[in-house]
């Protein structure tokens, strides 16, 4: 795609005159709007465009598309990409514009649907929003679900995914007269290019293995591939479900996680030291002293608190499991965070609705705020570099798989 980086005004509308354009407003809407975003880019390049200059910092990367809703009609725009870092005019248009759409319908389904009406109000009006008809709730809620399907159901060809993340969330969902908790399953991965992108979620009743079980298949079977690592809280029946659906991969417990649990098992007094006796096990250089640090807190932990000195113990294989990759991405891998990060976004779209009136509304809602995730994500600078993912790959065909941690690879009845 292309786009005039400088405009003769006058001899444009004289060169659309000639032409007769049947569309003569909304090709000038476009004309001067992929114009501006083009000077905006030529400011953050600090050079103009195929220009040479010692004062450049950036380079143009192409363009890509994106839909704009005007009084004039609907907007095909050229947005120039950045070679380094991303550009995105939020003077001209919204991001999470899909995300904002579903969580519209969502409020205007709980509205159909017979939830309160004095909640809904409230609802209604935070988004700004005065009145909303039931044909435009049917249309919208159209285009959203075939967006999210699309994304949940889309062949996971960017792989493969080294690392992957896990993590659920609870949301309060209305069925059969009653209010219930069902979980939102929500895996998140970095594929070949060393960028993160979000590989789907699932609804489901209870956060158990075989949930965890059905929502890893249809992973593998739309093209998930190539796991060394798996992160995540200790959730029930995961790590079965892992070696049944991922064999080969290790399973990384997320040490923030882990620590809140391992502290259960000292005085109140005693947390803040034993707190920071296990987090020097985090910082040491190589794996081989990171093993040797764990063992010298076991030490030191048994003679005063021999029950915290037994959960370490246990947990070493399931806590250690990324000492056997590069240093240079431990801290990336050692933990949920990057997940929990996640969540607190999704956590604060959901908020706004509370309860939600079914299932397919969380999908709707949530989906569309994880593919809208994963789209500025593809536009953002790698999350690895491509070097790292390429030792991480060497040492599993060096034959040099890791043996700790093992998974057993059927599941438990």
């Amino acid at each position: 795609m292309a786009v005039n980086n400088s405009v003769d005004p006058a001899a444009w509308l004289a060169q659309q005159i000639e032409h007769g354009d049947p569309d003569l407003l909304r090709s000038m809407v476009k004309t001067m709007a992929e114009t501006l975003m083009s000077a905006e880019a030529d400011g953050l390049c600090g050079a103009g465009y195929g220009r040479r200059s010692e004062d450049r910092t950036n380079r143009r990367n192409g363009y890509r598309s994106r839909d704009w809703d005007t009084r004039a009609g609907t907007v095909e725009l050229a947005i120039p990409k950045l070679r380094s870092g991303s550009y995105f005019p939020d003077w001209l248009l919204e991001r999470r514009r899909r995300a904002e759409q579903a969580l519209i319908s969502v409020v205007a389904t709980s509205y159909l649907l017979g939830v309160s009406t004095r909640r809904v109000d409230k609802l209604v009006e935070q988004l700004g929003i005065k009145h909303i008809s039931k044909s435009q709730v049917s249309e919208m809620a159209k285009v959203l679900d075939g967006q999210v399907e699309a994304f949940r159901t889309r062949a996971l060809d960017a792989g493969p995914y080294a690392f992957v993340w896990l993590d659920a969330l609870t949301q309060k969902v209305r069925e059969d007269g009653r209010i219930i908790n069902v979980h939102v399953l929500v895996a998140t991965a970095v594929n070949a290019n060393g960028q993160r992108e979000i590989l789907g979620l699932e609804v489901t009743s209870a956060e158990d293995g075989a949930g965890w079980l059905a929502f890893l298949r249809n992973l593998v079977a739309r093209g998930l591939g190539g796991v060394q690592l798996v992160i995540s809280d200790a959730h029930a029946g995961l790590v079965e479900a892992i070696g049944a659906t991922l064999p080969g991969a290790s399973w990384q417990r997320c040490r923030t996680h882990y620590l809140r649990n391992l502290l259960t098992t000292v005085p109140k007094s005693a947390q803040p030291w034993v707190a920071t006796l296990v987090r020097t096990i985090f910082d040491q250089p190589t794996s081989e002293a990171v093993r040797a640090q764990h063992t010298w807190v076991i030490d030191a932990l048994e003679a005063k608190y021999p029950a915290a000195c037994e959960h370490l113990d246990a947990a070493r294989e399931e806590l250690l499991a990324f000492a056997a990759f590069p240093r240079e991405i431990w801290k990336q891998i050692w933990s949920n965070n990057p997940q929990e990060r996640l969540n607190k976004e999704i956590r604060r779209r959901t908020d706004v609705v509370g309860i939600f009136p079914d299932r397919g509304s969380i999908v709707r809602l949530v989906g569309a705020v994880l593919a809208e995730q994963t789209d500025e994500w593809t536009e953002a600078r790698r999350y690895m570099g491509l070097d790292v993912l390429v030792k991480a790959r060497m040492r599993v065909i060096a034959g040099d798989t890791p043996q700790h941690n093992p998974i057993p690879q059927t599941l438990t009845a």
